[in-house]
């Protein structure tokens, strides 16, 4: 019996789908059963059972490959790839040997002529046997002159994998779905036994479904060639970017794959310039910091920083503040690492390390090109930060982020990068630290009244005996029943004045700073958090999980 008739009369597939199967691999020069288990169409479990039942033959499972090869002198890895064979045990008369396809008498008569005995069979997982292939005998890459170098079969065999009907639609429905989810980020995450999907929506992860093991190479394929990147090189990290239309609009997708001990991992962050909000409002400033951050901004010269950790959205209050003072009669120039979004009217430009355009090279060609606003997309060294002094010395403003906890401690880290401090004090006319946090659904939030010492516990030593009402998420179909609907940041704003002037002079610690600008007006990211709270914008637990380390 042939494995086409083994499936077919087990039930296993419907005839067209077998006839569909045997297309594709006409096509593509694949095994049968790698066809049938790589498109979907047979479980790579099911399809072993059957053929151990067929046969009578016991079905190897993952502990019963050996920790080392077993006679690697006698038969070739390229050949054990090709017939998807595995020595698992030997003694001096036999050797059992894990097998896809137990039907098909070619490997058994080949093996049993190339190791010199007798071959007792066994049936395993295609995923079973692959695994155990690379790693008894590396990679499908081969070392050649101490340099490692990928075969060209498994070259077309990868772009064969990546062009079949069902992966495409599998990665463009992943895209479609995550957008009209509003999710940031799609996360394809390889485990043993599946491959798991996750969205980050609104800043926590989702999981969405668990796709078939042997999806594995064939999505990360799929999406290495939407993404223009080495569909072959499967040993190191690659970041690449895409553009695909979703529901009649365009989205850029940043991809960034790495490798995992089951595989090669993927993050595809969704920039969808549609839901980009440049509203100040919006993204939540208050009244008070908005004015007196649009005044720091507006100064005909300086360094505005604003600061946090990854992901707090520093970028976007970035661009946020280029579209506000964007207009005919400035010219604004950027250098980003990556460039999130396209912003009409503002020379916009990709660092290169490889070829020496960094941020401190880059901003000092900026000013030949006589800009009157330039963007830093970080302060990363004491190149970068002295480069953006010197703009801001010569008449231009610079804005920039830095990863800081604080807005005082952005002072110190200069200082730590031994930017002398009246340079600073010349130069910085404010910085802005902010945290991202869940938005409440507005339809479905519900006040309630706090127990009575319940926020003193949270937030010892603050003033919080004025707070009768703070709000709580409920749930209901306008924000998929999480109760939350975006996100919104929370600020503080430290403009340096003469005081903060004089502490930096003094190279004062972040806490001292802190404490005169608190004592001066300035309101912290966790009491505007709790302002926020009281509002009915967020929780306040959202808050302290956002800003509790500060």
């Amino acid at each position: 019996m042939k494995l086409e008739q083994l499936v077919l009369e087990r039930g296993l597939v419907a005839p067209e789908t077998l006839a569909r199967a045997r297309l594709v691999q006409a096509e593509t020069g694949e095994r049968l059963d790698s066809v049938l288990t790589r498109l979907g169409m047979i479980a790579e479990q099911t399809l072993a059972g059957a053929l151990a039942k067929e046969t009578g033959l016991p079905l190897a499972g993952t502990s019963d490959f050996p920790a080392e090869p077993v006679l690697p002198e006698a038969v070739s890895v390229r050949f054990l790839r090709d017939v998807k064979a595995v020595p698992i045990a030997a003694n001096d008369d036999s050797v059992d040997v894990a097998l896809i396809d137990p039907l098909d008498p070619y490997p058994l008569e080949a093996l049993t002529f190339a190791l010199g005995r007798r071959v007792r069979p066994l049936v395993a997982k295609a995923n079973d046997v692959e695994a155990a292939l690379d790693r008894l005998y590396g990679s499908t890459s081969q070392v050649q002159d101490g340099e490692e170098t990928v075969d060209e079969s498994d070259v077309e065999r990868l772009k064969d994998l990546a062009s079949d009907a069902p992966v495409v639609r599998t990665v463009n429905n992943l895209i479609t779905r995550a957008s009209e989810a509003r999710a940031s980020d799609i996360h394809i995450e390889p485990a043993e036994d599946c491959v798991r999907v996750r969205y980050r929506v609104d800043g926590a992860l989702v999981d969405v479904e668990q796709l078939p093991a042997q999806m594995k190479l064939p999505l990360v394929s799929r999406i290495k060639v939407m993404a223009s990147l080495d569909i072959a090189e499967r040993r190191l990290p690659q970041d690449g970017r895409l553009r695909v239309a979703v529901r009649g609009h365009e989205i850029d997708l940043r991809i960034a794959t790495s490798p995992t001990i089951h595989g090669e991992s993927v993050v595809m962050r969704i920039l969808d310039r549609s839901s980009l909000s440049l509203d100040f409002q919006t993204l939540g400033f208050a009244d008070d910091v908005l004015e007196k951050f649009l005044h720091a901004l507006k100064q005909p010269h300086g360094i505005v920083l604003v600061t946090g950790p990854t992901g707090s959205g520093k970028t976007t209050t970035l661009y946020a503040s280029l579209a506000a003072i964007n207009s005919p009669d400035r010219k604004i120039l950027t250098i980003e690492d990556p460039i999130e979004y396209r912003l009409a009217g503002i020379n916009q430009t990709q660092v290169k390390p490889q070829i020496g355009l960094t941020f401190a090279a880059a901003l000092r060609s900026f000013l030949r090109q006589d800009p009157d606003v330039m963007m830093v997309g970080e302060i990363r060294d004491l190149e970068t930060a002295e480069v953006a002094i010197q703009s801001a010395l010569t008449g231009h403003t610079i804005l920039s982020t830095l990863h800081t906890n604080t807005a005082a401690a952005s002072v110190t880290r200069l200082l730590d990068m031994r930017v002398e401090p009246f340079l600073i004090t010349s130069t910085l006319n404010a910085v802005l630290a902010q945290r991202l946090v869940r938005r409440l659904c507005p339809k479905c939030r519900e006040p309630y009244e706090p127990a009575p010492g319940f926020l003193k516990s949270l937030l010892p030593g603050s003033d919080v005996d004025h707070v009768k009402t703070l709000y709580r998420p409920r749930g209901c179909d306008a924000c998929g029943h999480t109760g939350f609907r975006g996100r919104l940041c929370v600020t503080e704003l430290l403009p340096v004045n003469d005081q903060i002037a004089q502490l930096v002079i003094s190279r004062a610690e972040a806490r001292e700073i802190q404490r005169v600008a608190v004592a001066d007006g300035m309101r912290t990211m966790l009491a505007d958090g709790l302002m926020k709270s009281q509002a009915g914008l967020t929780t306040i637990e959202e808050v302290l999980r956002a800003t509790r380390e500060v």
